[in-house]
């Protein structure tokens, strides 16, 4: 710690007896580092921020509202573009002195550097142009930032309203284009399936189709099965219940059961056609039916009359079976049919698995072309409604909450803290000046330095004794060095004075 310590008095020991070199050294530096601030150009910034309403009620209501966030984005990202900062130069003073290429491009790289668009919240953002040009005075460049910003204002508006109608009747253009190759294609492939169609009509629809139609056969022949048994028992029942049944009764006279019954049919037929039925009605084929098996088992039993009065259970029992008869028949019917589709179908699927495959392409082909085709319809029906709405009102309305003004003071350089700085900076340089200047020199500040550089004890020092005059001499200097270091920091009062006094005049 006591080395440190004696160091430290040696190093000020050093700069203090050189201080008028230090002194020189801090004026040289503090005059040339001010000259180059006051050389720095001031740069102006003016700011706006924008509220960006994106619900859009009347778009909901219409089915077509879209992410009004990204659109914006897509506006910011586009809104510093290359073309849009050469439409701001070229609208400004900052474009005056520009006559080539290189001059233009060089410009836009500058201003890109300059100009910020920031989001602040998700519908509040701002923009931010900072402008500095060492031709143009305060005044104007205080101007010229606010007017950079109004720009890109304009910018914004018209990127995003014209933006939007172009790119509508753009997407409408190419939906339109879409639509007529689809129309073809869908068109060619409907000739394609109702060739097929008719070439191989068990084979609409594809082998998907087929597939399941012979699923929906053999389901249904299933089914007729299931109530054919039903039937045939029933029937069985039935006739074991007849036959057990008398038909005609001890100590009566009349019509024998048969002729009875094929009486109490014909007259139900009757019944039914003067009611008005044709002969393809269910009810009067069941009961034609009825009267062609009593007409065959009267035939049967020949002319002649029976004893007894006939036994009306077994009238109403003939006429029961009778209808199960039909009704057996006509499930056997129906299910000799369905085994012939089936058959053919089956027949289909395995004798010719080419042609299945086929018509499952071509089905599948024809679903996808229409449904694609009905989809390009839809959402070019919803971009002609959007188009109409933004024709009528913009999709999206721009609320501007802070708009740009012409800024009163500065925003770069920070020209005080800078002089400051500069103040510091030379002080330092100075004393550093002197301290290095003292290490090249041999010598030695202090008996404690003399003595760990020579490696022998110091007995004494000699201090210093001056006369009078020598004495007045000496204070005469000091007032002196006092007074021009004063001074050196009198210039930064000045300076500082004058920088508060030329921000406080910007127009």
């Amino acid at each position: 710690m006591n080395e440190i310590v004696e160091e430290l008095r040696g190093a000020l020991y050093s700069v203090w007896h050189r201080r008028w070199i230090a002194l020189a050294i801090a004026w040289a530096v503090c005059l040339l580092g001010w000259l180059i601030v006051a050389m720095i150009p001031n740069s102006y910034e003016s700011r706006a921020r924008i509220y960006v309403d994106v619900d859009d009620v009347l778009s909901e209501q219409l089915g077509i509202a879209g992410d009004g966030r990204e659109e914006i984005t897509r506006v910011r990202q586009t809104l510093l573009s290359s073309v849009n900062l050469e439409k701001v130069i070229t609208s400004t003073k900052l474009g005056e002195e520009i006559t080539g290429r290189a001059q233009l491009d060089t410009a836009i790289a500058d201003l890109s550097e300059n100009v910020r668009v920031e989001s602040e919240e998700d519908n509040l953002f701002s923009i931010t142009a900072e402008v500095g040009l060492r031709r143009l005075s305060d005044a104007e460049n205080a101007v010229l930032a606010r007017n950079v910003v109004q720009k890109l204002l304009d910018i914004f508006r018209e990127e995003h309203i014209s933006g939007n109608r172009a790119e509508i009747s753009g997407a409408i253009a190419d939906l339109n284009e879409q639509l007529e190759e689809r129309k073809l294609e869908l068109e060619a492939a409907e000739e394609r399936r109702l060739a097929f169609e008719a070439q191989y009509p068990d084979l609409v629809g594809g082998s998907a189709t087929l597939s399941s139609r012979v699923q929906r056969a053999r389901t249904e022949l299933r089914d007729i099965d299931a109530d054919l048994a039903a039937a045939q028992s029933a029937l069985v029942a039935l006739n074991g219940q007849l036959s057990s049944t008398p038909r005609t009764l001890v100590g009566g006279s009349g019509d024998n059961g048969p002729r009875a019954a094929l009486a109490q049919a014909q007259s139900q037929l009757a019944a039914l056609r003067a009611r008005g039925l044709t002969d393809a009605h269910p009810d009067v084929l069941s009961a034609t039916r009825q009267v062609e098996l009593l007409t065959r088992q009267v035939a049967a039993e020949g002319p002649g009359n029976v004893s007894g009065t006939p036994n009306p259970a077994y009238s109403s029992l003939l006429a029961l079976r009778a209808d199960r008869q039909a009704g057996v028949e006509a499930l056997q019917a129906r299910r000799a049919a369905i085994q012939s589709m089936l058959a053919s179908l089956v027949a289909s699927q395995a004798s010719e698995p080419a042609v299945a495959a086929e018509a499952n392409r071509i089905s599948r082909d024809y679903d996808v072309l229409r449904t694609n085709y009905e989809r390009l319809l839809e959402d070019r029906e919803k971009l002609r409604t959007r188009g109409d709405v933004v024709d009528e009102t913009s999709q999206y309305k721009f609320d501007l909450v802070d708009p740009p003004v012409v800024p009163q003071s500065p925003a770069a350089p920070n020209r005080p803290l800078l002089l400051i700085g500069v103040l510091i900076v030379g002080i330092g340089a100075g004393a550093g000046g002197a301290y290095a200047l003292a290490q090249l020199r041999s010598g030695f500040a202090t008996p404690q330095k003399l003595e760990r550089s020579m490696g022998l004890p110091v007995i004494g020092s000699v201090s210093l004794t001056l006369s009078d005059a020598a004495k007045q001499l000496r204070a005469k200097r000091l007032k002196q060095f006092a007074g021009a270091s004063a001074g050196l920091v009198g210039v930064l009062v000045v300076l500082l004075a004058i920088e508060i006094v030329s921000v406080g005049t910007i127009a």
